[in-house]
C-alpha cells in the first residue's frame, strides 16, 4: 500500500501545508465520506460543511479558502484544488502495478502479432491476421477478431469483443462487455412480408486516445467505415449505428443512441438518453440535452433540448407554457363562457 505525506504531496502540486505536515494517505475519497488515511478535496462551497465534519487526514483547497470553524484535517493550499486532484488520480493510477505476461490459457493464432509488454489475459482469443502494439492491457475473455488492428497502451478490459477487420487506435480504453462491429441495423423488406439481411461489409476505425464506457456497441460500416475519431469519450450503454461518424473530442452521456449515417461534429456534448435519427448532421460545439431528439441537422455552436428537440431559449419558454397549462385551460375556458354570454346579450 502507497502512503503519502502531506508534506511530500504538497512538494508536488507546488501548494502549502496547513497543520501536521507528517499526516499520512493511502486513498482518496470525498469529502462527505472521508476517513483516517484518505485525502479528500473541497472544490465546491456547498460541500464545505463537510470539511468541519469530515475523518480524512487531509484535505485539498483553494489557496484563498480560509475555514470559517476549527479542523481536525490538514489543509493543503493549491493554487487549483481541482486541477490538483486530477493530476493526483493520474500520479495514483500510474503508479499501480501493471499486470504482465501472456496467459496460457489464451488462443492466439499463430498468423498474429502481439508487441513488447503486452499483457493477454486468460481464455482471450486473438485470431489470424491481428497486430496488437506494445503495452497493452488485454484482459481475460477478450476477443479479437480475424484481421483487426489494437494500438500502443491500449486498454481492453473483460470480455470486449472486435469483431473481424476493426481498427483500434493507441491510448484507448474500452471497457467490460463493449462491442465493436458487429452488423449495422440493415434490413430491407420483401415480397413474402419478412426481411432480406443486407450485408454489412465495412468496419470499425477508431483513433486514437477514445475511451469506451462498458456494453456500449458500435456497428459496422455497411460499406467503408464507422469511425470515431480522436479523443471521443463514450459512457456505458450507448448505440453507434452503421457508417456513423463522431467528431473529435466529443462526448455522451450513458443510453445515447445514434441512427445510421448521422454525423456528429468535433468538441459536442450529448447527454443522456439522447436519440439521433437516421442521416442527420450535428456541427461543432453543439451542446444537446438529456432525453432529446434530434430528427434534423443542427448548425454548430447551436443547444438543443426536448423532444422534438427545440432551441434552447425556444425550448425553456415552451416548457414554461408547457406548466401552465391547466391554469390556461382554465383562463380560456372562462373566456369562451363570458363570449357566449356576449353573443347572447347581442341577440
Amino acid at each position: 500500500m502507497m502512503e503519502f505525506t502531506a508534506e511530500m504531496i504538497a512538494g508536488f502540486l507546488g501548494g502549502e501545508v496547513v497543520g501536521d505536515k507528517n499526516a499520512k494517505v493511502h486513498t482518496v475519497s470525498s469529502i462527505e465520506g472521508g476517513k483516517a488515511g484518505s485525502l479528500a478535496y473541497l472544490t465546491n462551497p456547498k460541500y464545505e460543511p463537510f470539511l468541519y465534519t469530515t475523518g480524512a487526514s487531509i484535505v485539498l483547497v483553494n489557496a484563498d479558502f480560509t475555514p470559517a470553524q476549527p479542523l481536525t484535517a490538514t489543509l493543503i493550499r493549491v493554487a487549483d484544488a481541482g486541477a490538483c486532484v486530477l493530476k493526483l488520480l493520474e500520479m495514483y493510477n500510474a503508479a499501480k502495478p501493471r499486470r504482465t505476461g501472456i496467459s496460457t490459457r489464451a488462443s492466439i493464432d499463430e498468423k498474429a502479432s502481439v508487441g513488447e509488454g503486452c499483457y493477454v489475459g486468460d481464455f482471450t482469443v486473438i485470431e489470424e491476421g491481428v497486430r496488437i502494439g506494445r503495452n497493452c492491457q488485454i484482459y481475460p475473455q477478450v476477443f479479437i477478431g480475424k484481421g483487426s488492428t489494437v494500438g500502443d497502451d491500449t486498454i481492453l478490459y473483460p470480455g470486449v469483443k472486435i469483431y473481424e477487420g476493426c481498427v483500434v487506435g493507441n491510448r484507448c480504453i474500452l471497457h467490460a462487455g463493449a462491442v465493436i462491429g458487429a452488423d449495422g441495423f440493415g434490413f430491407m423488406p420483401n415480397a413474402a412480408g419478412g426481411f432480406d439481411k443486407i450485408p454489412q461489409l465495412g468496419n470499425v476505425l477508431i483513433e486514437d486516445d477514445v475511451e469506451i464506457g462498458a456494453n456500449t456497441c458500435i456497428d459496422r460500416a455497411k460499406t467503408d467505415s464507422t469511425i470515431i475519431r480522436r479523443g471521443v469519450k463514450l459512457d456505458n450503454l450507448i448505440q453507434i449505428g452503421h457508417n456513423v461518424q463522431v467528431g473529435c473530442n466529443t462526448v455522451s452521456s450513458a443510453q445515447t443512441g445514434i441512427a445510421g449515417t448521422s454525423k456528429v461534429g468535433a468538441n459536442c456534448f450529448l447527454g443522456g438518453q439522447v436519440g439521433v435519427a437516421d442521416h442527420v448532421t450535428i456541427g461543432d460545439r453543439v451542446k444537446v440535452g438529456s432525453k432529446s431528439g434530434i430528427d434534423k441537422n443542427v448548425p454548430d455552436d447551436e443547444v438543443r433540448l426536448g423532444y422534438p428537440a427545440l432551441p434552447g431559449m425556444q425550448y425553456h419558454r415552451a416548457s414554461a407554457v408547457f406548466k401552465r397549462l391547466p391554469e390556461v385551460e382554465k383562463q380560456l375556458r372562462e373566456l369562451e363562457k363570458e363570449m357566449r354570454e356576449l353573443k347572447q346579450q347581442k341577440q
